[in-house]
């Protein structure tokens, strides 16, 4: 069976998930990855998350699992690599930024047909140890993106950029919900 194994923080709790070639999900051969619990099968609350950021599935002709990007805007990074258009590989220690959330590729399991499942893993030296919250970690930044930069929330109904802190609120133009609201990255 191929599978590959996700690990981040969410609310400073680690998370894990595992994502098996062909399993049940909202968009079947693939795994969406975002903020909208409608649209996603794995849902992440930062709101530097698009509604529907990427989904992982896996490759047949590459034998691989794989990673594409949903957005115009908001880009993932990919071990610091912004992903505009496409698809990229996924391999274990892969860095996958949604925003400001760090997800990290731990274990992927590929077989190759009729043989056992070859397990590619990191030394456990390698593997990210996850920090307490008492000692916060700063997300890694692709370098495409400013330092400083800011997010907010593009109105799906009239596309006007909100902060974030009218995430529960609404759009302050028109009132449309923004829980499935594409992020951005806003101009200092």
């Amino acid at each position: 069976m191929n599978q590959l194994i996700l690990e981040w923080l969410e609310a400073g709790q680690p998370r894990s998930q595992t994502i098996q070639d062909q399993q049940p999900s909202k968009h079947p051969g693939t795994v969406r990855i975002g903020r909208d619990p409608s649209r996603c099968d794995i849902v992440l609350t930062h709101p530097t998350v698009s509604g529907l950021h990427v989904e992982i599935f896996f490759n047949r002709q590459q034998n691989n699992f794989s990673l594409r990007n949903l957005r115009d805007t908001n880009p993932p990074a990919v071990d610091g690599h912004r992903l505009t258009v496409g698809e990229l590989p996924l391999h274990p220690d892969s860095r996958i930024l949604l925003g400001e959330v760090e997800l990290n590729v731990v274990t992927v399991s590929v077989t190759t047909s009729g043989v056992a499942p070859t397990v590619i893993a990191s030394p456990p030296a390698a593997i990210p140890a996850f920090h307490s919250p008492a000692k916060p970690v700063k997300p890694a930044i692709s370098p495409t993106v400013p330092p400083n930069a800011s997010y907010g929330l593009e109105c799906p109904c009239c596309h006007r950029i909100s902060p974030y802190e009218r995430l529960d609120l609404g759009c302050p133009w028109c009132g449309t919900s923004l829980a499935a609201a594409v992020s951005v990255v806003m101009p200092n």
